[in-house]
C-alpha cells in the first residue's frame, strides 16, 4: 500500500529503509521484500535492522546478496547520506555496529554535510554507540534516521539531533503509513507523516521539524576510551579483582561471534568475515590465517589435525591445525550455521537446508543425513553413544539416534512463535535429563530417552552450564539472577520446580543481560560470559560472587578454561568486537 502510494507522488528525490525489513531474516521474507521494493519509481537505499540480522538463516549473507551492499553513502543537493548495518548479526545481544562499518566509517573524510542511517537509536542500544557518535561528528553528520522502535521519536544522541520512523504497518493505534522527509537548501529538517485514513492516503500535520547545523564534540572520554555516559561496568572494575590476570590481549581486525577450539599450546578460531586462524597461546601472535570467503559462525572442533567448522558458503571443512590447508570439504544444501560436534571420530553438525549431518572425522563422507529438520541450525549439539539434541528456529528439539540418525523424539515449546525455539542454546544432559533453556524465560528438563517434559523453572534465557560432576544445572536469567539446581531434583507433580527446591537463586550484578553464550564451571568456580564484554565468577557452593573481570563492551564468545600441568587456571576468551585474551585466574 505504501509503495503503491510512494509511486504516486512526484516530489520525492529517493526512499529510505530503515531496517527490519523482514520478520525474521528469512531467505524467502528477503527476495519478497525486494521484489516489491524494486516496483518503487524512485531509486531506493536499505539498511538491515535486528531481525533481518539476528535470526538470518543465511548468516546475514542473503542482504547482501539481494541488495548488493551492508552499507552505502551517495550525495544529493549537498547532503550526504551515509548507512550501515546495526546488528547483532546471529547473536542476541544488544546492537554492536560491526567492526567493517566502523572501519568504513573511519575511512571518511569530512566533507559535505552528512545524514547517517542506522535502524538502531545511537544510544546504550547500540554497545558501542560513543564511537560511533564520535565518528559521526568528526566526518559532519548533523542528523540520524533509524527506525528501531517502529514508532515517530524526536531523539538527540550525544548531541547528535536524531529520529526513530515508524513502520508502515498498521497496530491498534495508527493506521498504515510512513514518513515523508524535506530539506530545504539552508538545512531546515521537516518530518510529515503520511497516514491511510478513509479509504486513502492524507498528510498529518509536521511532526518534527529542526535546523540542521553543524555539532561539535563535547564529549569526555575516559583512558579506555569509553565515554562519560557509559552506564555500565567498565574496566577498572579488573582493578578490584587481582586475582584474575590479563597474560596477553589482542584485537582482531573483524568482528567474532563463536568459541574456540584447543590443543597444546595453540588456539583457534574463525571471524565473521570468514578467516579461520591458529595462534600461540603463550602469546597470541598468529601461527596461520586461511580465507575461506565467507561468513563464519561456528565455534570450531578439533581432534588430531582435524580442525572442522561449519561455513555460510553451504560447506563444512576440516583443516589440518597445523597449515591451514584445507583436507576436507562436505557440501550442505544451505548455510552450515551450526557448531560441530566431533564423538568416536565422527563430526556432527547442522545445517540451513532442514538437515543434520553425521560425517567421517577423516574424509568428510556422509554416514547419515536427518532431513526433517523444520528450522535451521545455529547451536552446537549435545552428542553421546545414545543420542544427538539439538535445538532449531522452529520452536523444536530433536533427539536422534547417534549411530543411524534415526529421529527419537521431538519436543517443542508451548508459545509457538519462532522466537521462543531452544535454538540458540546448548543443551547438556545428566542423570537421564536433557536440560536447555528457551526465550520464553524457562529451563526446562526432559526425559533424555522419551523427550517427556518432566519439568521448567522459571527464569532464564538462553546461557546454561553443567557442573563438571554432572550434579548440578546452572542458569544465568535476563535480569540480574543466576541460580542454581540439581540435576536429579524430584520431579513436582505440577511440573514447575519451586523455589524451595533452587540450591541457590542470588543477584549477580549483570543487569538486563540477554547474553547466550554457556556457562562453565573451573574448580568450584562458574565462568558467566555476559552480552557486555564482563565475564563474571560465581562460588558454585552458594552462588557468592567471587570477582568480575571485563574483556571489552560487546558479547562474551563461547570460553575455553583449563588447568595447566604447572596447576595454572587459564580462561581463554573473546569477544564479538574482535578483542582475544588470556585470563590467569587464582582461585
Amino acid at each position: 500500500m505504501c509503495i503503491k502510494d510512494i509511486n504516486n507522488l512526484d516530489s520525492l528525490d529517493f526512499v529510505l529503509f530503515g531496517g527490519d525489513i523482514t520478520d525474521f531474516g528469512a531467505d524467502d521474507e528477503l527476495y519478497s521484500v525486494k521484489q516489491m521494493m524494486d516496483s518503487l519509481r524512485y531509486k531506493y537505499y536499505v539498511v538491515p535492522g535486528n531481525h533481518d540480522c539476528k535470526w538470518s538463516e543465511s548468516g546475514c549473507n542473503t542482504f547482501k546478496k539481494v541488495f548488493g551492499y551492508e552499507q552505502f553513502q551517495f550525495s544529493i543537493k549537498g547532503w550526504r547520506f551515509l548507512g550501515c548495518s546495526c546488528g547483532p548479526d546471529m547473536r542476541m545481544a544488544p546492537a554492536l555496529v560491526p567492526k567493517e562499518s566502523m572501519d568504513w566509517l573511519a575511512s571518511l573524510e569530512p566533507g559535505e554535510p552528512s545524514i547517517f542511517v542506522n535502524h538502531f537509536p545511537q544510544d546504550t542500544s547500540v554497545l558501542n554507540y560513543f564511537d560511533v557518535t564520535r565518528q559521526l561528528k568528526r566526518i559532519g553528520v548533523r542528523f540520524t534516521i533509524g527506525g528501531h522502535w517502529h514508532n515517530n521519536y524526536s531523539l538527540n544522541f550525544e548531541g547528535i539531533p536524531a529520529v526513530l520512523g515508524r513502520s508502515s504497518m498498521k497496530d491498534k493505534h495508527k493506521p498504515e503509513g510512513y514518513n515523508v522527509f524535506a530539506i530545504t537548501p539552508e538545512g531546515k529538517v521537516t518530518i510529515t507523516e503520511r497516514r491511510y485514513v478513509d479509504g486513502k492516503f492524507k498528510n498529518l500535520e509536521p511532526w518534527y521539524t529542526n535546523d540542521l547545523v553543524p555539532v561539535p564534540e563535547t564529549m569526555t572520554y575516559d583512558a579506555d576510551g569509553i565515554s562519560e555516559s557509559y552506564p555500565w561496568m567498565r574496566y577498572d572494575v579488573n582493578k578490584q579483582y587481582p586475582q584474575v590476570r590479563e597474560l596477553w590481549k589482542v584485537h582482531e581486525s573483524g568482528n567474532i561471534a563463536s568459541g574456540f577450539a584447543r590443543a597444546g599450546e595453540y588456539a583457534y578460531y574463525a571471524t565473521c568475515s570468514g578467516v579461520v586462524n591458529c595462534i600461540k597461546l603463550t602469546d597470541g601472535s598468529k601461527v596461520w590465517s586461511r580465507d575461506i570467503g565467507s561468513k563464519i559462525f561456528s565455534t570450531p572442533a578439533l581432534q588430531d589435525r582435524y580442525l572442522v567448522f561449519g561455513c555460510s558458503d553451504e560447506n563444512t571443512y576440516a583443516l589440518d591445525a597445523s597449515t591451514g590447508e584445507v583436507i576436507w570439504t562436505s557440501e550442505a544444501q544451505g548455510p552450515v550455521m551450526g557448531s560441530p560436534v566431533i564423538h568416536n571420530n565422527v563430526v556432527y553438525i547442522g545445517a540451513s537446508d532442514g538437515c543434520f549431518r553425521a560425517l567421517d572425522l577423516y574424509t568428510g563422507r556422509e554416514i547419515w543425513k536427518f532431513d526433517d529438520v523444520k528450522g535451521f541450525i545455529e547451536c552446537r549439539a549435545f552428542v553421546d553413544d545414545e543420542q544427538v539434541v539439538f535445538g532449531d528456529w522452529s520452536c523444536r528439539l530433536y533427539s536422534l539416534d547417534t549411530k543411524t540418525g534415526a529421529l527419537q523424539w521431538t519436543w517443542q515449546c508451548d508459545k509457538r512463535a519462532r522466537v521462543f525455539s531452544p535454538a540458540a542454546c546448548w543443551p547438556v544432559k545428566s542423570n537421564g535429563r536433557i536440560f536447555f533453556v528457551v526465550p520464553d524465560r524457562k529451563a526446562y528438563a526432559v526425559d533424555a530417552k522419551t523427550g517427556k517434559q518432566l519439568f521448567y523453572v522459571n527464569g532464564g534465557r538462553e546461557a546454561i552450564g553443567l557442573s563438571e560432576d554432572g550434579s548440578t544445572v546452572f542458569i544465568k536469567t535476563m535480569f540480574h539472577k543466576s541460580y542454581a539446581f540439581r540435576a536429579d531434583a524430584p520431579v513436582p507433580s505440577d511440573g514447575v520446580l519451586p523455589p524451595e527446591q533452587l540450591l541457590w537463586n542470588v543477584e549477580n550484578g549483570s543487569g538486563y543481560e540477554i547474553g547466550t553464550t554457556a556457562l562453565s564451571e573451573m574448580d568450584g568456580v562458574l565462568i558467566t560470559p555476559t552480552d557486555k564484554g564482563n565475564i563474571f565468577a560465581l562460588s558454585t557452593a552458594d552462588g557468592s560472587l567471587l570477582w568480575y573481570h571485563k574483556i571489552s563492551i560487546a558479547l562474551v564468545n563461547p570460553l575455553e578454561t583449563w588447568k595447566t600441568k604447572e596447576g595454572k587456571n587459564l580462561i581463554l576468551a573473546s569477544a564479538m568486537d574482535g578483542v582475544i585474551t588470556l585470563l590467569e585466574v587464582t582461585l
